[in-house]
């Protein structure tokens, strides 16, 4: 006789199962896939034995799976927009509140847009376009996040159309008590440029998994800025997906400051030859937060460049984890990809681990990848304290020079104004 041992379920798990199971029949679109998605996490969340689980263990960290989010009432979006940052952009934003789809304002010249909820009622050709980036259906974020999603949006960038002004993605949480899911797709076609920004924000012990994929076809240009600053009680799962034709170029930055427990999740897949791309990130951890960036570049294609550059700052008894691996397949020859990780530690109690990775299969490639983690140079604040500045004001230039070189990849101004008013608020605060 052979004893099969199966842990007991979580809380969470067991609560997920059930939620699962009373709201499956009146979920929009595919049942099927929906299914096969939550059979992927059923058995249980991934833990720290799961390798790239290993410094995230959600099983342990996830303590309760929220009921999910009902569509918000007029009074709590137009309380929601309140919430909404880079006010001073004045740029078109697309709200989501609670995960629903609530607001969309005029789209610039170039952009189309269909709601997720009228794409599920007509079968609509897009939605057969998620999943091409590649990343694997069954990662536990992904795979929550195709179970129990109802609404989001699609977002078509016009052949050859120049879009000049950026277009907002906020997401608002409003209220507590509730998990929120939400899904958008953004195809962008030939030769067409773009910028987006997405911002999460909000108030109230809540869940969100956030689902975004980018499908940039040849000779494309893409900027995706974003904000994660949600409420320090609650619980942020994000992933980004993106495929790049030929001769595109893309730029990423990502700022994470809020939630308790915080991962994004970033797979970039290299379809394309001659494609450039440059990904940044910078994460501010105070408290006892746990802020996880993962990242997956795969170079499928001859000839590609990848910069990766992220930064952390850690105060208190935080916890910060980036994990960053580049595949180098083997036609994907003449790739240069170059991965370096920072990490500066304000306080003796944090923790940065850093995972840097190279798996290759090419022989004419350039590829390197780094790691630090230190502390402040008692030189520098010697040097600055010495001519009047006091302690922490000296300890915040430091800082704010040490992240400043990730936000010199935005071009916008303004907008790069908006997240070093982010940085700085974090300094003052250290949350």
């Amino acid at each position: 006789m052979t004893a099969v041992i199966r842990p007991v379920k979580t809380s969470a798990e067991t609560a997920l199962v059930e939620q699962f199971t009373a709201a499956k029949a009146a979920l929009p679109g595919n049942a099927t896939l929906r299914e096969q998605a939550f059979g992927a996490i059923v058995e249980g969340l991934p833990h720290r034995r799961v390798e790239e689980w290993k410094y995230t263990d959600l099983r342990a960290l996830m303590k309760d799976a929220k009921p999910l989010a009902v569509a918000p009432e007029k009074a709590e979006i137009d309380a929601a927009k309140k919430a909404v940052p880079f006010a001073a952009l004045k740029v078109p934003a697309i709200l989501f509140v609670n995960g629903t789809l609530a607001e969309q304002g005029k789209l610039p010249a170039g952009i189309e847009a269909l709601a997720l909820t009228k794409a599920y009622a007509t079968d609509h050709a897009l939605l057969k376009r998620f999943g091409e980036s590649g990343v694997p259906s069954d990662n536990a974020a992904v795979a929550l996040n195709t179970a129990f999603v109802s609404d989001g949006i699609l977002l078509t960038v016009k052949k050859g159309a120049s879009v000049e002004t950026p277009l907002h993605l906020a997401f608002v949480q409003h209220g507590a008590g509730h998990a929120a899911y939400a899904r958008v797709l953004v195809v962008v076609e030939e030769g067409a440029s773009v910028t987006l920004i997405e911002s999460h924000t909000g108030k109230g012990a809540h869940q969100t998994n956030s689902y975004v994929e980018v499908l940039a076809a040849d000779k494309t240009d893409v900027t995706l800025v974003k904000l994660q600053n949600e409420d320090l009680a609650s619980q942020h799962l994000a992933t980004l997906a993106i495929k790049l034709g030929a001769e595109a170029k893309l730029t990423t930055v990502n700022v994470s400051r809020g939630a308790t427990l915080a991962r994004q999740q970033i797979h970039l897949y290299f379809e394309g030859d001659t494609t450039n791309a440059s990904l940044n990130g910078i994460s501010l951890s105070g408290g006892k937060r746990h802020l996880d960036t993962t990242l997956f570049v795969d170079h499928a294609s001859y000839g590609c460049e990848s910069r990766e550059q992220f930064k952390q700052v850690l105060d208190g008894q935080s916890r910060s984890v980036f994990q960053g691996k580049i595949l180098v397949r083997q036609n994907a020859q003449k790739t240069d990809g170059r991965m370096m990780m920072r990490a500066l530690m304000l306080s003796d109690d944090s923790e940065a681990d850093l995972k840097p990775e190279l798996e290759i299969y090419a022989d004419d490639v350039q590829c390197a990848h780094g790691a630090t983690c230190a502390a402040l140079e008692e030189e520098y604040m010697f040097y600055l304290m010495a001519r009047g500045i006091p302690r922490a004001e000296a300890e915040a230039m430091l800082v704010e020079g040490f992240v400043g070189e990730v936000f010199d990849s935005i071009e916008n101004e303004t907008l790069k104004e908006e997240l070093l008013a982010v940085t700085n608020e974090w300094l003052r605060t250290r949350d």
